[in-house]
């Protein structure tokens, strides 16, 4: 089930961001994120009354940003990626926006064959993006908008 994340969902989104982040969001980050970010819509996805994912992302008038997606370690490979994509272009549909936006590490393989399925497309490259200096493709997902 993906649902509003909840503040007793921050220790679990904690937990994934230093499991699966190299440079993981602080938990005042995340609450900044979710409490106080106008544009961001964060969500947990549930299974079994456990967290074993979430994606936040931001929608600014036309456009959207993918400003972070992830699955437990454990939970990899079941689908959950593609179920909290799904549901990330719904909601932007929705809202009419005309693109989607990400920035992923060029080394990050996975990730990179998950975006390119849906339809996002290389950009650019961003040199030194990361803290650690690694960088980062721009992808972009059209989807048509007609915002008014």
């Amino acid at each position: 089930m993906i649902r509003g994340i909840q503040v007793e969902d921050l220790d679990s989104v904690q937990l994934l961001e230093t499991e699966l982040f190299s440079s993981p969001w602080h938990r005042k980050m995340l609450e900044s994120e979710w409490q106080e970010n106008p544009f961001s819509h964060f969500y947990v996805l549930e299974v079994n009354h456990h967290i074993c994912g979430y994606i936040d992302f931001w929608i600014t008038f036309e456009t959207a940003q993918l400003a972070r997606i992830a699955v437990a370690k454990d939970a990899q490979c079941q689908g959950y990626g593609s179920l909290l994509m799904d549901f990330m272009i719904k909601e932007c549909e929705k809202a009419l926006c005309e693109n989607i936006s990400l920035e992923v590490r060029v080394d990050n393989h996975t990730a990179i064959a998950l975006y390119e399925r849906y339809g996002f497309i290389k950009a650019a490259c961003r040199k030194g993006y990361y803290e650690d200096g690694s960088d980062g493709d721009l992808m972009i997902k059209p989807l048509g908008g007609n915002y008014v």
